[in-house]
């Protein structure tokens, strides 16, 4: 911490510089490229997962090994990072968006003799966030899902899309700037169950953890905590991103949509293929969020110390 001169001969600890909030937004954004570099194959699977058996057919994949395998097999290694760069650019928008109105809400909602906001304001800033960074993201969303469903069907049913933006060139022009945003309610209502389930299940896993007498306040309860938490998480939000997975890739049949709205989702899920089939790709999307959080962090952690190295120091 650096120290200033006063008048009177003394020293004043000064306040040690930090990066500024422009750079923070941006680290944000490219530490969750960086962990989605090494998950996409999860998202992958987890994707095809919930369009397998669509319609009353028969399921491609039993189960999320033998979809992995099946990728595999058919498409070879670079098949299970088909979509890629959709992936990288949902999360330059999703997540710079959603650290950016946290980050702004959580200032301004701050007390003026700096008392941070309460667990149910935060809960609220966080959802806020969450929402807003999803509708900013849903484009990207719409890309990623087609781009990672394209290798399911037969080749002449294919959209091959090159890239990301291809994609979105294509969508805009064969389908409309609206496509963009198609499914966006849906992929809202997942960032908020998200953020109010890990912020609600994590904090009770702690307590219970710690209650136990078995655990103490330290690194591997939160690690214990944080997997439960992603357990409940991931079983709250499944149906609601089923539902986001299938409207976001379906097609015009006879001019009309195949599915009307998210509820209409849910109805025909259920009757034709089961009530538990609203958790199809359970086990990529669970063993994603826990990598994807780690990962980011430790990619945002060296971007912070290469910044303060090779800019704020001395």
């Amino acid at each position: 911490m650096a120290a200033a001169a006063t008048p009177g001969g003394g020293e004043v600890a000064l306040k040690p510089r930090t990066s500024p909030k422009s750079v923070k937004f941006l680290f944000g954004g490219l530490a969750g490229m960086g962990a989605t570099v090494f998950v996409q194959p999860l998202d992958l699977v987890k994707n095809r997962m919930q369009l397998s058996g669509e319609g009353a057919k028969t399921r491609e994949y039993k189960t999320s090994f033998h979809a992995l395998a099946s990728i595999l097999r058919a498409e070879g290694l670079r098949g299970i990072y088909t979509g890629l760069s959709a992936g990288l650019l949902r999360q330059a928008t999703y997540t710079t968006t959603r650290l950016g109105i946290y980050t702004v809400l959580f200032e301004r909602l701050t007390g003026a003799d700096g008392t941070p906001p309460g667990f149910l304001l935060k809960a609220v800033i966080g959802m806020t966030a969450g929402a807003t960074g999803a509708f900013v993201g849903t484009p990207a969303e719409v890309a990623l899902i087609r781009m990672t469903a394209d290798g399911r069907v037969p080749l002449d049913q294919r959209r091959g899309y090159k890239n990301v933006f291809d994609a979105l060139l294509r969508i805009v022009r064969e389908e409309g700037v609206p496509t963009l945003w198609r499914g966006c309610i849906p992929t809202m209502a997942r960032a908020v169950v998200v953020n109010a389930a890990q912020l609600a299940s994590y904090s009770q896993s702690k307590q219970f953890l710690l209650d136990s007498g078995h655990f103490s306040d330290n690194i591997f309860c939160h690690f214990c905590a944080s997997m439960i938490s992603g357990l409940v998480t991931t079983a709250a939000s499944m149906p609601v991103d089923i539902v986001k997975t299938r409207i976001q890739n379906m097609r015009m049949i006879d001019g009309k949509p195949e599915y009307k709205n998210g509820l209409d989702v849910l109805v025909k899920v259920i009757r034709y293929e089961g009530f538990f089939s609203l958790w199809k790709g359970f086990t990529p999307y669970y063993a994603r969020l826990g990598p994807h959080t780690v990962l980011t962090f430790i990619f945002l952690e060296q971007m912070n110390k290469a910044y303060k190295k090779f800019f704020l120091s001395g």
